[in-house]
């Protein structure tokens, strides 16, 4: 009987066992099914977000329908011959050169003797395109350029030269035919591309110019058929503006035309431009001519000392240097966008249709009705322009919010009208600027009326798949589940989901038919339906919220306590990593306080005398060295070849601490003792030799280059059979955690030094110290979790190994992993520059491996140089996983989200406008984090072969044989 009852107990055991395997192996399945749905519904999240910021930021503030504003004033001049000097700064124009002599002596004398004077402001992207768009259509840089690789405007425009009767251009061929190859009325011609570098033959290129110049002069049958010239040189300005002055006075002899002298952009003292300093933005003014004021004598009264800043920020009113010598005339500067409108007031013509320019008065000779009539004219057309917008937007939109200050724009019309009538021009004049500004104001508006809504949503979304994806964290690889009466849960959560995914399903539909009926683009459908759903899955997971709430309440304050200050410290390094994007030198600092806290906790902890916390804190100096550095890497060879010695060095240490780490126990367990021997001895010897090799190569490839010989067909096949063979070898290493990962740091370092040029080469070697020492830190801190409380210890092993035979639940002290990832995972990234440096680099390292010019493969070649750290810190993280026995994936979705609170920081920080180097930067840095859902997965997947057999010794186990 007593047989029986063991029998059946052995069954009831047999039973039991065979139900929990079952159980387990169909909640793996479920789990592998919801992780591959998730990572799914993440690449698909990110990229529908991503596409976000060019509905937001980057939308064209162009609008068509308005008809042009007939002028009520007499044209004060029959025609304009508009001269653009390229990349012309102000300064440079006005000043004396080293000699005394003033640069520009025909136009120096227009200024004190015929016309008008100033500075034009420019608004960055300071390059001839946008420049030459102020300056002809009026308007700023087409935010939507971006699209078309800022080489276009990507939407047809109103300019003056579409309002003249013919207009005659000459100029460069990247600039003429935007504004005039559309125009019927238009008779142009450019020089050819090749003339493009102005360094060539500067007298050729002059006298070339100015003969196509007299030609298209001469074609002209007509007086009034000449409205306007293009025409673009930066060469001897001074003497192509007399001598076009010269030839159309003779030509016509009526003094009935008007000139305007003016520059596209600046230009920096190193010959670069673009952004928004003042070399770049601040071009010369010169107007003279029909219908233009003759210089005025300064005075007291002159200036109005208003605090009006222009368009780049300048405050108006600036005072003219001493050196220019004009102090005693009358200085007027305008924003650029404002000479399309004196252009059009000067010959009579409608302003552009387009324009966002105000009519600068004090250039203009005209009687003071003209001159309202011309104000009035140049208000109604911004005014237009608002008008049409808030047409578009109401005829689209079920609740429209109006822009209140212009609700009653009809009245102040009818008001200057009036003003007008009764010959009070000071006030209609008052009352006409005015309405201007909040046109301009109204314009802008409109052109963001929908960013709180969209930037709301996709906030939102992000918040969602962050909660959502904790809420993944918390349920699966946390002992959350145990602590929760998953019974009653479940009983309650089938009835509540159906209603959930009900009212998600009816709320989605009911926001897709409110914008179909507001005509909203697809994507607006996209964003919002991302967005609802996320949330629809969080509040489904309501009875998870609760239970987590209640067991939090049920913690001891000083949990509560350590779990805002984890969240404290984690913000804080996600924000130092948002501003390191712009600011290199911030890990230096990062690593000199972690080095110095990481070594004062060991000293702490353990014997100096191990040498690890020593090892710790030199290992984090050394490495904040390199963030010092310039990103453009300098040529240094020399240093490439001693940076192989090194990485021998650090192998034959690692090595040798692999080997003989009997005596210390803190190394013992990512030791090779105890683990099988490796089938290949010689294995590291190869690797050795295969190092010194690379660098030998190195300095052979740059010595044919330097002496300008051709590189031998036999040396490049030695160099990629090399970097090719160097990364099989680590597959052949034994499976201890120290002897992999030192055969994968042997294996990858020939082809990063073949692939180095300077002082990245050393980085390669300080960067695989530092991953050595946190990975002894980590196994330091395992060790002292588990040997100095083994009765705790014990029974955090028996609670947390849930999960599977070989990984324990997640902790909260576990959050310090995929943080440290993070921080040396952006290392990688800006530890010798960026990947903006891939459109700049140096060929001299590609030309080791490929001596024909290939634009992709050498791009491949610098992409994957790149990538190697980046390999080398997620074979460090995979090993620590290993160590600690935590779930790797786990890891991953932490990484994500809070590569996400990255994510929606860099969301805030696109700009749309400002240099185009700032522009797309603002946009890289979104894309790159934006992009980490796939790019770190694909990069564990492929370290996964290098990894997925590494044998971690348990550090109880280790300690207990160390003892």
């Amino acid at each position: 009987m007593g047989g029986s009852d063991g029998i059946l107990g052995n069954r009831d055991i047999d039973r039991s066992r065979a139900t929990i395997a079952s159980t387990s192996t169909r909640r793996r399945k479920w789990l592998k099914r919801r992780e591959t749905w998730l990572v799914v519904l993440g690449v698909i999240l990110h990229a529908v977000y991503m596409l976000s910021i060019f509905d937001i930021y980057f939308k064209t503030p162009i609008v068509h329908g308005m008809d042009p504003v007939t002028p009520r004033f007499n044209a004060p001049a029959k025609r304009l011959v508009l001269l653009v000097a390229d990349g012309l700064r102000a300064d440079k124009f006005f000043e004396p050169d080293s000699e005394g002599n003033y640069r520009a002596p025909f136009l120096r004398s227009i200024i004190k003797g015929k016309g008008r004077w100033g500075v034009s402001h420019a608004r960055p992207p300071t390059e001839s395109r946008p420049g030459h768009v102020a300056l002809i259509a009026g308007f700023y840089e087409d935010p939507s350029a971006v699209t078309k690789g800022w080489k276009a405007n990507p939407v047809e425009f109103d300019s003056v030269f579409n309002q003249s009767r013919h207009t005659f251009a000459f100029g460069s061929p990247d600039i003429v035919p935007i504004f005039c190859s559309a125009v019927p009325h238009s008779t142009w011609n450019t020089y050819p591309h090749e003339y493009e570098d102005f360094a060539t033959d500067a007298s050729f290129l002059d006298e070339w110019s100015f003969d196509q110049f007299q030609s298209l002069l001469n074609r002209s049958k007509e007086d009034s058929k000449l409205k306007e010239l293009l025409l673009q040189d930066n060469l001897v300005v001074d003497s192509i503006a007399e001598r076009v002055y010269h030839m159309v006075e003779d030509h016509f002899k009526d003094n009935r035309t008007a000139y305007i002298f003016t520059a596209d952009h600046g230009m920096s003292d190193k010959g670069s431009h673009g952004d928004g300093h003042p070399s770049n933005t601040d071009t010369p003014l010169v107007a003279w001519g029909a219908g233009v004021k003759n210089p005025k004598p300064i005075s007291g009264t002159n200036h109005s000392h208003c605090n009006f800043r222009f368009v780049d920020e300048h405050m108006h009113d600036a005072p003219t240097p001493v050196e220019w010598g004009l102090n005693e005339i009358e200085r007027v500067d305008v924003n650029q966008a404002d000479i399309a409108p004196l252009m059009s007031t000067l010959v009579g013509l409608p302003c552009p249709v387009n324009s966002v320019g105000s009519l600068p008065l004090d250039y203009i000779n005209m009687i003071e009705m003209e001159e309202i009539e011309a104000v009035v004219s140049n208000t109604k057309q911004v005014l237009n322009q608002f008008l049409r917008k808030s047409y578009i937007k109401q005829l689209n939109s079920l609740y429209f919010k109006p822009f209140k200050q212009l609700a009653n724009y009809s009245a102040v019309l009818d008001q200057i009208e009036h003003l007008i009538s009764f010959r009070n021009y000071e006030a209609a004049m008052k009352l006409s600027e005015n309405l201007r500004s909040l046109a301009l104001q109204g314009l802008h508006y409109f052109q963001t009326y929908d960013w709180l809504m969209l930037m709301t949503i996709i906030t939102l979304g992000y918040i969602g798949w962050m909660i959502y994806l904790f809420l993944h964290v918390l349920q699966s690889y946390t002992s959350l589940p145990g602590n929760i009466s998953r019974k009653e849960q479940a009983a309650r959560q089938r009835s509540y989901t159906g209603k959930i995914n009900l009212c998600g399903c009816l709320f989605m539909g009911a926001l897709s038919i409110l914008l179909f009926l507001e005509h909203s683009p697809p994507l607006y459908h996209a964003y919002t339906t991302m967005t609802v759903f996320l949330w629809t899955r969080i509040i489904n997971e309501y009875w998870t919220i609760r239970a987590l709430w209640i067991y939090l309440r049920g913690r001891k304050f000083n949990y509560i306590i350590k779990l805002v200050a984890t969240s404290a410290v984690a913000l804080f390094i996600l924000e130092l990593l948002v501003n390191s994007f712009t600011d290199r030198k911030l890990y230096t600092w990062c690593f000199l306080i972690m080095g110095a806290i990481a070594s004062l906790y060991l000293l702490k902890s353990i014997p100096w005398r191990s040498g690890i916390p020593i090892f710790v804190c030199i290992a984090c100096w050394f490495l904040s060295i390199f963030t010092l550095m310039p990103a453009q890497i300098p040529d240094n060879n020399e240093l490439v070849i001693a940076s192989g010695a090194m990485i021998i060095l650090i192998g034959l240490v690692a090595s040798w601490l692999d080997l003989h780490a009997e005596g210390n126990k803190f190394w013992l367990s990512i030791s090779n003792h105890g683990v099988k021997r490796p089938k290949f001895p010689m294995l590291f010897h190869l690797q050795a030799l295969l190092v010194g090799l690379s660098s030998v190569m190195v300095s052979l490839s740059t010595s044919h280059r330097t002496e300008k010989q051709e590189l031998l067909a036999l040396h490049q096949m030695i160099n990629w059979s090399i970097a090719g063979f160097s990364m099989v070898l680590p597959l052949f290493s034994a499976n201890g955690l120290l002897s992999r990962l030192t055969s994968i740091f042997l294996g990858f370092a020939p082809p990063f030094l073949l692939l180095s040029i300077g002082y990245e080469a050393v980085f390669y070697g300080a960067f695989a110290l530092v991953l050595m020492a946190w990975i002894l830190f980590e196994n330091t801190v395992l060790y002292l979790s588990k040997v100095k409380k083994p009765s705790s210890s014990t029974k955090i092993v028996e609670d947390h190994l849930t999960l599977d035979h070989d990984t324990r639940c997640l902790q909260l002290s576990d959050v310090r992993i995929p943080l440290i990832f993070m921080v040396l995972f952006n290392v990688a990234f800006f530890g010798t520059g960026n990947f903006a440096s891939i459109a700049s680099f140096e060929i001299s390292s590609v030309y080791r491996f490929i001596t024909v010019f290939s634009p992709f493969l050498m791009a491949a070649l610098l992409v994957f140089k790149l990538f190697i750290p980046f390999l080398l810190v997620i074979c460090a993280f995979s090993s620590i996983t290993k160590l600690h026995q935590i779930p790797r994936l786990g890891c991953y979705f932490l990484v994500i989200s809070f590569s996400d609170v990255m994510t929606i920081h860099f969301f805030f920080l696109v700009q749309n406008t400002g240099s185009w180097m700032e522009i797309g930067n603002s946009i890289s840095h979104f894309g790159i984090v934006s992009a980490q859902v796939i790019f770190v997965l694909l990069l564990f997947a492929l370290t996964n072969v290098y990894t997925k057999d590494i044998q971690c010794n348990s550090a109880l186990e280790s300690s207990q044989k160390a003892m």
